[in-house]
């Protein structure tokens, strides 16, 4: 069964934090480094993505979690894995490798997870998450300089492009274009899936388009409104457009209530645990994640739910438990203008 057919039939389940679950394993740089890099010229602790190459056994098992824990989509780790944020670690050679062993690691997982269930299950898919890199093609990182650009467009589109490239390769089902708070960089990650795909001649994986509202003003940080960025990336022909990050479930529901009645698309919503507490940690245990998910269910405003930062497994299991006997979103009928 494809995913539409799926997403017509019930609210499907995305999974949790990736890095959240990675700091227990409270990794030293030692650990990051493995045998490959342990003579790599700068320090390398923090940079997730590299796990794919150093630790894989560590992602692949993170995977597991959220499918048992039963998330239908699972995210590859590659949430920085394009040459512009590697760039940080001086590691941009590596973009291409990390995405393509990312996919074939979360694509593994799936299947080691569905023929050791019983009775085997399908219908489980890999998003390649496509974060929204360090560099940002609205904003000016010099306040002296407003015009000033730390990146080109072509320079991001030739950066996500290698990334797109590595996950298709990899063996994804779907392209996540995620955490959006600049609508310009995700235009070029947008860009770079359908050149990707024109220049392979192959039919293009299905896109998923998730942005971030910052705060209680209701806009990304590059100052557009929800409608705004909607009607920003429509041309792209999403499988669903959400949100993530930033914001709490309880935080988070003005935002998905007002996009649920803006998009043709499947929405999706996958909040942090809720805000975080003075130390940078999230306290909002999994009952209280699920409860406010359920409310958005039983209003009919999502299709798709999971969670974002400081969710763990635990947390994806309560959504999952809270949602499954509640009827998805159901898609309105766009009337053609143009007719």
């Amino acid at each position: 069964m494809n995913i539409k057919e799926l997403l017509n039939q019930r609210i499907l389940i995305i999974d949790g934090a990736m890095g959240t679950m990675i700091q227990r394993y409270k990794l030293s740089e030692t650990d990051y480094r493995g045998e490959r890099f342990k003579d790599w010229g700068s320090d390398i602790k923090g940079n997730n993505d590299l796990l794919c190459l150093t630790q894989p056994q560590i992602i692949k098992a993170i995977h597991k979690e959220y499918l048992e824990a039963g998330a239908d989509i699972i995210e590859t780790n590659t949430f920085n894995a394009q040459r512009v944020s590697l760039a940080d670690y001086n590691m941009q050679s590596l973009a291409y490798e990390i995405n393509f062993e990312a996919a074939k690691i979360a694509r593994e997982a799936v299947e080691e997870f569905s023929a050791s269930s019983q009775p085997p299950t399908v219908n489980r898919f890999v998003a390649g998450a496509i974060g929204p890199m360090n560099k940002t093609l609205s904003l000016s990182p010099d306040v002296n300089n407003p015009g000033f650009r730390a990146l080109t467009f072509d320079e991001a589109v030739e950066a996500y492009y290698e990334q797109v490239k590595g996950l298709a390769e990899g063996g994804v089902d779907l392209l996540l274009i995620e955490t959006i708070f600049d609508t310009l960089n995700a235009k070029a990650a947008i860009f770079a899936i359908k050149k990707y795909f024109r220049d392979e001649k192959k039919a293009s994986l299905p896109i998923m388009i998730s942005g971030t509202i910052t705060d209680a003003s209701g806009r990304t940080l590059s100052g557009q409104t929800l409608e705004a960025f909607y009607n920003s990336v429509a041309h792209a022909k999403p499988l669903s457009v959400g949100l993530n990050c930033a914001l709490g479930a309880k935080e988070m529901r003005s935002h998905i209530e007002e996009l649920s009645q803006l998009a043709s698309c499947y929405v999706s919503a996958y909040p942090n645990a809720g805000l975080p507490n003075a130390m940078g940690e999230y306290d909002e245990q999994p009952e209280e994640t699920a409860c406010f998910i359920e409310d958005w269910a039983k209003e009919g405003f999502v299709n798709i739910v999971g969670g974002c930062c400081g969710t763990t497994p635990d947390h994806i299991r309560s959504i999952a438990e809270h949602v499954k006997k509640i009827q998805p979103r159901t898609l309105p009928v766009v009337e053609n203008i143009y007719a």
